[in-house]
């Protein structure tokens, strides 16, 4: 089980989700009830299905698409070098974040106040992603 905190914490209080077998699970959570999304493959399903109807990204060679889409047109950020970037950019203006010793950074910051979340462990891209739409969008 690997937890992600809020910035910079390690209270169990701020622990805004965890992932465990390829699920990742609202706070510290591990009822199937409480499965934000799912990771199967190189894609990030919502909740516990592994519907293509159900696809919210298709990860592949670090570009991260929408659904199960493979188009550049559908790219949604690409992750490159520790830094996540808007759609299919990869200039410094367009870092939206980045991943340092996992913490993540807003833009190109290694200010510790500007850390937004810190995962406790390793975890793949694709795994990274989910836990990315659940910071961002599921809170």
């Amino acid at each position: 089980q690997t937890k992600v905190y809020k910035g910079t914490s390690t209270y169990s209080s701020d622990v805004i989700c965890n992932i465990n077998n390829d699920k990742v699970y609202k706070k510290t959570s591990s009822y199937s009830s409480d499965v934000i999304c799912n990771v199967s493959g190189k894609k990030v399903y919502k909740g516990t299905s592994s519907y293509s109807s159900d696809a919210l990204y298709n990860i592949l060679d670090g570009k991260v698409y929408k659904g199960t889409s493979s188009y550049s047109s559908d790219i949604v950020m690409t992750i490159k070098d520790s830094k996540i970037y808007k759609e299919t950019s990869s200039y410094s203006s367009d870092v939206i974040a980045t991943i340092k010793s996992g913490k993540v950074y807003t833009g190109n910051s290694s200010y510790s106040s500007d850390i937004q979340f810190t995962i406790d462990g390793y975890v793949t891209i694709e795994e990274f992603v989910a836990i990315w739409h659940t910071v961002k969008y599921s809170y």
